[in-house]
Order: structure tokens, then sequence, then C-alpha cells
């Protein structure tokens, strides 16, 4: 048997945090929280640093990037998951969702062929993860191709997470023309004409959407794959996914729509980007705003693993929530989102994922990450170097010196 004992912990529990406390961890899972001590077992001493579940991140397209670090720059895709996965492994996220877009032959790594290899090499890369990671596999409405791609992933057991979106303009986060042709031109490397080609395509394939829709998520459903609806920008466009069977609510773009979503049982997702620089750099709403309003149900990272933790912890100050209520937004809400029951709480007999996070300089990092008992991830900052004050005030103060940004890149509605 194998097993571990932290101790001289703070942590995180579901309705409490304990101070000073410990935690054995015995066969990859939780033996016993606060135990009167660990037997044989070999013995951490987390110092005061505070334990959390292993963070649940149900969006980041950092695996885009991996691949695609430039505009049709394209590295290995072994190399490029492994590197993604050592990304969340540092930043305490022990289940990723990896989102890939399905949009036909747009552009790079979003080239239905291409995101299906990506998808299949981060499968095939799983028995030698740091993490456990998933995939997100995002289809963009107005694409007749992707259907038969993703119905043949599904069927191979590589989703584990299907949105459906539309970023045609004039809805949802491109609310014109003109903001998702400059997206196009400045994250893409397009022409103007290539762009607004690319318009007039996207706006045509919107004939059959719904038909396509309905028999993705119907593949889905049968598979047991959970869904989501991204972007929604009215409680009628809350209404209807719904209706079609999606079970949560991605970036929605109003306190009203994403009161909507809840209301009618959709858990929404807002982007700890968001949080971190204090506004929607595509123009929706402030992520924070739907924390205090309670309709935030979860965040996740979006485009940029590293800002989960900090997100969570800010939110903390920023909402006045308390610390598990905030934790919970990137650890039990997003398990219970997708139905993983194992793990997203620090209790005995679930995963011994944990991170334990550090406040350094005034901001929140993680210093050591387990997935399922295993140490994948450690790191230690220099005696002295710790401290709890002035994060949010220092994130307060990067967002007012912000410029304000051209409406319509894709890190969500809320990123």
């Amino acid at each position: 048997m194998s097993a571990h004992y932290l101790t001289h912990a703070r942590i995180v529990l579901p309705d409490t945090v304990l101070e000073d406390s410990a935690l054995l961890i015995e066969d990859g899972t939780i033996a016993a929280v606060d135990p009167a001590g660990g037997g044989d077992a070999p013995v951490t001493d987390l110092a005061g640093l505070t334990l959390v579940p292993g963070l649940i991140d149900l969006h980041c397209d950092a695996i885009e990037k991996e691949t695609e670090p430039r505009a049709r720059v394209l590295f290995p895709l072994e190399f490029a998951v492994a590197q993604v996965d050592r990304r969340n492994a540092a930043a305490g996220i022990t289940t990723p969702y990896h989102a890939l877009s399905f949009a036909n032959n747009e552009w790079g790594v979003r080239n239905n062929e291409t995101a299906a290899s990506v998808a299949r090499a981060m499968a095939a890369f799983r028995p030698h993860s740091l993490v456990d990671n998933r995939i997100h596999c995002r289809y963009e409405v107005t694409d007749p191709q992707a259907v038969a791609v993703l119905a043949a992933l599904m069927d191979e057991g590589v989703v584990d997470l299907l949105s459906v979106m539309d970023h045609s303009p004039g809805q949802g986060q491109f609310k014109t023309l003109e903001s998702y042709v400059d997206y196009l031109m400045g994250n893409h490397g397009m022409s103007r004409g290539q762009a607004h080609d690319a318009v007039q395509a996207k706006l045509a394939g919107r004939d059959g959407a719904l038909a396509r829709i309905e028999q993705l998520l119907g593949h889905a459903a049968a598979r047991g794959i959970p869904t989501a609806s991204h972007d929604d920008d009215s409680v009628q466009r809350i209404a209807a996914m719904r209706a079609l069977g999606v079970s949560m609510s991605e970036f929605p773009i109003t306190l009203d729509t994403a009161r909507a979503a809840l209301a009618c049982g959709l858990p929404t997702i807002l982007g700890a980007p968001n949080v971190l620089r204090g506004g929607s750099q595509s123009g929706s709403m402030r992520a924070i705003d739907a924390v205090r309003a309670g309709v935030a149900s979860c965040l996740c990272s979006d485009y940029q693993p590293s800002t989960l933790a900090a997100a969570a912890f800010l939110a903390a100050e920023q909402a006045g929530l308390p610390l598990p209520q905030a934790v919970a937004l990137i650890t039990a809400n997003p398990a219970q989102a997708c139905g993983l029951a194992d793990r997203g709480r620090i209790a005995p007999g679930l995963r011994a994922d944990l991170a334990a996070v550090a406040h350094v300089n005034g901001q929140p990092l993680v210093c050591h990450t387990w997935s399922a008992g295993r140490l994948v991830f450690s790191a230690h900052y220099r005696a002295g170097a710790q401290g709890t004050a002035g994060f949010a005030a220092n994130a307060a103060s990067v967002a007012a010196a912000a410029q304000p940004q051209a409406a319509g890149t894709d890190m969500g509605a809320a990123a």
C-alpha cells in the first residue's frame, strides 16, 4: 500500500477551513482528514500552505496555442500535448477539459482533421500524463462538415464534453460584423478580404444548423457525454438550448442570461481571466459581478491555466465569499456539473487530487499538486517570500490601468 501524510496544512473543506491540520493519502485516495497520525507513511510538512481539492477546468483552449503557437505554425502533436499536461500540473489543475474547436477549415488547428488529431493524440498520451486530461469538443454550428468527425470521436470514447457555439456576427460574442473581421485579422493573420470571405461562409453555414445541433446533442446524450451551450446572449436562447438538452451554459453574456440559466437548472461557467483582469475583453459582463450576484456556478481558465486558482482567491476577496465557497467555483461545482462524483472535494474516499497554495508577494501560487495521490508538481519559494496581502488591490489596479480592447476575441463572452 502506498501512503503519504501531509501535515501543518490549512485545509479547505466543503463547508469550513481547518487550520494547522493534516491529511492521509492511501493508494491514491484520501484516507483521512485531520487524523491523529500517519503511521509509517512518509511525511510532508506543508508549513501552513492552503490545501484545496485539485482544480477542475471545464474549458481551456491553451492546447490550441501549444499546438499552433503562431498562425499556421504547427508543433508536433505529441510534444504539444505533453507540454499542456505539464502546464496544468503546475497550475494545480488535476482535471483539465482541453477545449478544441471544430470549425471546418477556417484556420490552423481549428481545421476539423487537425483538431481531431489533437484529440486523439491527447487520448493516446493519457497513460503517461501527470493529470487526468479530458477533451472538450466545441462544435461551431455553422460547419456542416464537423458532424461526422465529432460523431466518430464520440464513438471512440475520446470526447468528455461537447459544447455548441455560434460565432457568426450579429449575436453572441461578436455583436457586429466588423468585430468578427477584426478578430480574424488580429488573431489569425487573415487579410481583410480573407476575413470578409470567412464571415460570408459562416453566415451561409447557418442553414441547417438546428438539425445538426439536434443530431450531435442526441449522439452525446446516448453516450452519457455532458453538453454545454456557448455565449448565450438572451433568456430565449437559454430556453432554446435547455429544450435541446444541454446541461450547462458557458460564458452567458449578461446577468439576466445567467439567472435564466440557473433558473432552468443549467450551471453557468465564467472566465477566470475576466475575474483576474477585472472585466470582459469583448464587452460583456464582468465575471466578478456574476459571482457577487450568485449566478456564477463555475470558473474556467478559458485560455490560461494559471488564472484558475488566482481567480478563486480573488473572488473570495472581492465578492466577500467564504473561502470554501470560492474554492468550490473551481472544484466541487465543475465536478458536479460534469457528473464527477469521485473528486472536487476533500473528503475520505475521494480521489487524492490536491493542490497546495502559497501566497507569494501577495498572490496565490500553486506549490504542490497531487493527482490521484501522486505528486506531479512541486516548487519551493525562498524563505520569507510569502505574504497574504495585496493581491486584490494589485489586481484592481491592473484592471483600472488596462485600456479597452476591441470586441471579438475567442476568449468567451465572460473571458
